[in-house]
């Protein structure tokens, strides 16, 4: 192959590189609800100047993914339990209109891309791991929009992915049975192949609900 058809891979800048670490650090709980992000612990953390770490902050704040307050500074949001109904009506739009999609098109192969996801989820559960449960939830839903073949769907998700991440690490305590967590998407799998969209669409919302009430319900005592 000529060297000038070959594309060099693009390097991840640091700001880039800034960003995916905070979005990580804080989808996984490092960085917790309602903290506020030190310019100077970050950069001595990450060992980089404060520039590109400024950078990397405000592309976040942008995207909603970190709070800024004039004269105060960064925060990580909280979320409210407003927000989380709201990021969950999100989801289920966006997810349902991928499944009418997926549904239309090849079945089999969407059953087949949610297989991993659901086996990994399988697996944290005999071994009581619900953090692994969590990510292995994260990863189905990912791939469930992923199968509908619709960029806007998929790019809609990902404006999502760290709220939801961040309600999933909520939600791990919610069940005390990790085995329901894990039917409940053994039968929206099955249903993605054998059902009628009719109700793998109900399946998918009674799901997506039933998170909203887990959270409200997690956080009633607190509430009152």
């Amino acid at each position: 192959m000529p060297v000038a058809d070959v594309t060099p891979r693009r390097r991840q800048s640091t700001v880039e590189y800034l960003a995916d670490e905070l979005r990580s650090a804080i989808m996984t709980g490092r960085l917790a609800q309602g903290e506020q992000l030190g310019e100077a612990d970050l950069a001595d953390r990450f060992a980089v100047s404060r520039g590109p770490l400024r950078e990397a902050m405000q592309r976040l704040v942008s995207e909603g993914i970190l709070l800024g307050i004039r004269n105060r500074g960064v925060f990580v949001p909280v979320l409210s339990l407003e927000d989380v109904a709201d990021i969950y009506r999100a989801r289920s739009v966006i997810e349902r209109g991928a499944v009418e999609l997926v549904m239309k098109a090849d079945r089999g192969a969407a059953y087949r891309a949610l297989g991993p996801s659901v086996e990994a989820m399988r697996s944290a559960a005999a071994r009581g791991s619900a953090s692994a449960v969590a990510d292995a939830d994260h990863a189905f839903h990912e791939a469930l929009v992923g199968c509908s073949g619709s960029p806007r769907l998929i790019r809609a998700m990902r404006t999502l992915v760290v709220e939801t991440r961040m309600c999933l690490g909520e939600l791990e305590t919610t069940y005390p049975e990790l085995g329901a967590q894990v039917r409940e998407h053994e039968e929206l799998r099955d249903a993605v192949r054998d059902g009628t969209p009719t109700e793998a669409k109900r399946l998918l919302r009674v799901h997506m609900d039933d998170a909203v009430r887990r959270l409200v319900e997690k956080r009633a005592p607190s509430a009152s």
